[in-house]
This record gives structure tokens, C-alpha cells and sequence, in this order.
């Protein structure tokens, strides 16, 4: 039986980042609570989980700006909007790979082609075959 992969997009996974920080600095306040007899211990625990959730804010911030730059497009499998963040991407609704690269359509769907690394390698390899 064939492994489908399924593919996030960039902004989601970012986003989904920011979430699990929230949760995990409200995990620690919760923690300063149940050591609130330990008054030092208690503040520790506050100020960490109160250091997430701005350090949440911020990333929440970051994507926000980043989103603003993304290209808009419709996805051609389920014809919704979405925005794509680099050479390839997936669909934010039905996980569709997409790429607006002319070079990479029908390649195997890879994050590594967003890398700086494989655009100086391609480059120098589109040198080396002229």
C-alpha cells in the first residue's frame, strides 16, 4: 500500500507554532499555581509562561507581516484562495502541493527547493550545462 504524504503550508505551520507556545506558557502559570506555596518557584513559573505567550505574540506578529507579502492564488485541485510563502508550498485548504516555478513543475514536491543552498546549486549546475 502506497504512503500518501500529506503537505502543511508554511503559514499554517507558523501559526500552529504560536499556538502550541500560548498553550504551553498558560501549561506553565497553570504550574505556578499549583506551586503557589513556594512563593519563588510561583513567580518562576509565571514569568516563563508569561514570556511565551509574548514570545507567542511576536511570532503571531511575524506571520502576520510575512502573510501580508505572500502571493495570493487560487489552488487548481480545490479552486479555493490561498497564499504561498516561497517556490513551493502547499494548499492551505486541501494540502495540494503547488509551485509557481516553471522549473519545478513536475518535480517530486520537496521543501528543500525553498532553501538557499538548492538555488545556488541550481544556479551553478544551469551554469555548468550552458
Amino acid at each position: 500500500m502506497a504512503q500518501q504524504l500529506v503537505y502543511s503550508s508554511k503559514i499554517n505551520k507558523i501559526r500552529s507554532f504560536a499556538l502550541i507556545q500560548i498553550f504551553i506558557g498558560f501549561a506553565f502559570m497553570y504550574g505556578g499555581i499549583l506551586t503557589k506555596k513556594i512563593e519563588w518557584l510561583m513567580v518562576t513559573f509565571f514569568l516563563i509562561g508569561v514570556l511565551f505567550v509574548i514570545f507567542s505574540c511576536v511570532v503571531y506578529f511575524w506571520i502576520g507581516m510575512l502573510s501580508t507579502k505572500a502571493i495570493p492564488i487560487i489552488c487548481p485541485n480545490c479552486e479555493n484562495p490561498t497564499k504561498m510563502l516561497g517556490r513551493v508550498d502547499a494548499c492551505m485548504h486541501c494540502k495540494e502541493p503547488l509551485t509557481l516555478d516553471k522549473d519545478l513543475e513536475g518535480k517530486e514536491f520537496d521543501e528543500k527547493y525553498n532553501t538557499r543552498k538548492y538555488r545556488k546549486e541550481a544556479k551553478n549546475n544551469a551554469k555548468n550545462n550552458e
